[in-house]
């Protein structure tokens, strides 16, 4: 029996050219106050990789001019905004950018994402499974995160990316805290 599967929409090809002149460094300042929260509401996320703390994951949005490096040292976790990501890193994940935010939110299921070609893991796939596993055990919501640091824009911020991606996400439904769905299979 195969499932109907509805690719993940792409930012619009004029959004990410719009972005592309742009200085990184706002959106560096803005992710570093994101990490500090979410590692200040979950002090132990990093902790619970166990012999994975400290690898480097580069993340690769395939419609954004720029991707993300996730070092995960307990106690000097970082993100760090890139127009290329560097050679030398445990593992790679590339993707469109509300696939790579719907996983980190749990909002998609990681593992139909990959078995369906949306998304692209390269390098220590079991350390991937154990970020992708430390972030659900401590019940990480990135983008809320993101958008209460930004007040009433951000609440509308979250709310159009919610929409767009309910709007042209996947077929694809999966458990989380309890809640009820359909596997991808």
């Amino acid at each position: 029996m195969t499932t109907r599967h509805t690719p993940i929409a792409t930012l619009p090809v004029l959004a990410a050219a719009a972005l592309r002149p742009l200085p990184l460094r706002p959106l560096q300042i803005f992710l570093s106050a994101v990490m500090r929260r979410i590692v200040q509401k979950h002090p132990r996320m990093f902790e619970r990789l166990g012999s994975y703390a400290g690898k480097r994951y580069g993340l690769a949005p395939v419609d954004l001019p720029f991707a993300f490096l996730l070092d995960t040292t307990p106690n000097a976790s970082r993100i760090v905004v890139l127009r290329v990501l560097p050679e030398r890193l445990d593992a790679r994940i590339s993707g469109p950018f509300l696939a790579l935010l719907g996983m980190a939110n749990g909002a998609y299921d990681g593992d139909a994402l990959f078995f369906s070609r949306t998304i692209v893991v390269e390098g220590d796939i079991e350390a991937v499974l154990a970020l992708r596993n430390a972030i659900d055990d401590a019940g990480v919501d990135v983008l809320r995160e993101a958008a209460s640091l930004l007040g009433p824009l951000g609440r509308f911020g979250e709310a159009m990316l919610c929409r767009r991606g309910r709007a042209h996400g996947p077929s694809i439904k999966v458990y989380r805290h309890g809640r009820e769905g359909s596997t991808w299979n």
